[in-house]
């Protein structure tokens, strides 16, 4: 038997159940696919597919539905992931236009994916330690206090406002603090903030010693602003569409909505990407590694700035998924939200 064919067939199998959630026929492949062989060959082509551990029977009947290893052969032997509509592409362009901040187009992008594919929303906040510095700003605001603004690469902004010990409004204090401004910059300007942190902290002994503590409480705010921001987060939308999916779970929904509340098996499930933020990364069924999502499938990939990936997004759904579109749509998002961080002019 050719195995071509027999791929075919599964690909029909898999078509036909994503759609109709019913067990799919030999006499059905036939009425609704081109295969060029009677009923009775595609029946011996399920029944190697069977035996392969491809498809199986839910019930008695003589309708077959993929598997987890049928879902994952269908995913790995796509050809190409389609592209979206002129008319998703623009959707996505609109929604996403505007975002005025960082929390905003993270707040955007769940939406928007959780209305596109109609599944579970899951997009991760950059994390700080793996986004560089674009900017570092000091405003003094009365006396020996000044504001020290961090502006990163990913749109994040954090803000600490330090008591410098030192009268700040002065010709003398206007100086300095001019100075700190400029050498903070040249030193951490667009490098990873964890290499930043270590080279601004010798700045310090560049500073005649009347001048180092206002270059020391600098410094250490801006640490403190890394470790504050080193716990990662992510966001989520759309559960209620596991509601219109309730058939295609053989328990309940229950132990799915208890495994996405805890986050930090969201944010291990999405970090173990391809560094690569082109890879489309598809878990299906029993790969994931938690129970609870075991009879779900999580789309994903990284998202970021240039060639780095920061974070991730993806979609998590039922493992009866219409593959292609699902990734198809969570790869055109996280090029958009790459395009907005990395132009300065957006954050």
């Amino acid at each position: 038997m050719s195995e071509d064919r027999r791929l075919h067939v599964l690909r029909a199998i898999v078509q036909d159940y994503v759609q109709t959630s019913e067990p799919v026929g030999s006499k059905a492949l036939v009425e609704r696919h081109q295969l060029g062989v009677s009923a009775a060959t595609v029946r011996n082509d399920m029944a190697l597919l069977e035996e392969e551990g491809l498809i199986h029977a839910p019930h008695t009947s003589a309708g077959r539905v993929p598997t987890d290893l049928g879902y994952r052969v269908f995913v790995d032997r796509l050809s190409e992931i389609k592209p979206l509509s002129r008319g998703e592409r623009t959707a996505i362009t609109q929604f996403l236009h505007g975002a005025v901040d960082l929390d905003d187009i993270v707040d955007r992008t769940v939406r928007l994916l959780a209305s596109l594919t109609r599944q579970v929303a899951v997009v991760q906040y950059p994390s700080l330690t793996r986004s560089t510095v674009r900017h570092i700003e000091l405003v003094p605001v009365g006396g020996p206090r000044v504001m020290v603004v961090l502006i990163v690469n990913t749109g994040r902004v954090e803000q600490r406002i330090v008591d410098t010990g030192r009268d700040l409004t002065t010709v003398d204090g206007e100086a300095l603090v001019a100075r700190v401004r400029t050498r903070i910059n040249d030193v951490a300007a667009g490098v990873p903030f964890r290499v930043a942190a270590t080279s601004l902290r010798t700045l310090v002994e560049e500073f005649p010693e009347g001048d180092r503590h206002v270059i020391e409480s600098v410094v250490t705010a801006l640490e403190e602003a890394l470790v504050e921001e080193r716990e990662e987060r992510v966001v989520l939308a759309g559960q209620a569409n596991l509601a219109r999916s309730r058939g295609d779970f053989p328990r309940s929904i229950g132990p799915i909505l208890e495994a996405l509340e805890e986050h930090v098996v969201l944010l291990r499930l999405l970090g173990e990407l391809s560094e690569d933020p082109e890879v489309v990364s598809v878990r299906i069924g029993h790969e994931n590694p938690v129970s609870g999502l075991q009879s779900t499938s999580l789309v994903s990939v990284g998202y970021g700035t240039g060639n780095e990936r920061v974070a991730s997004l993806g979609v998590l759904g039922p493992t009866r998924m219409d593959y292609p579109t699902t990734m198809a749509a969570v790869r055109a998002v996280a090029r958009y939200v790459s395009d907005i961080l990395g132009d300065p002019r957006s954050n």
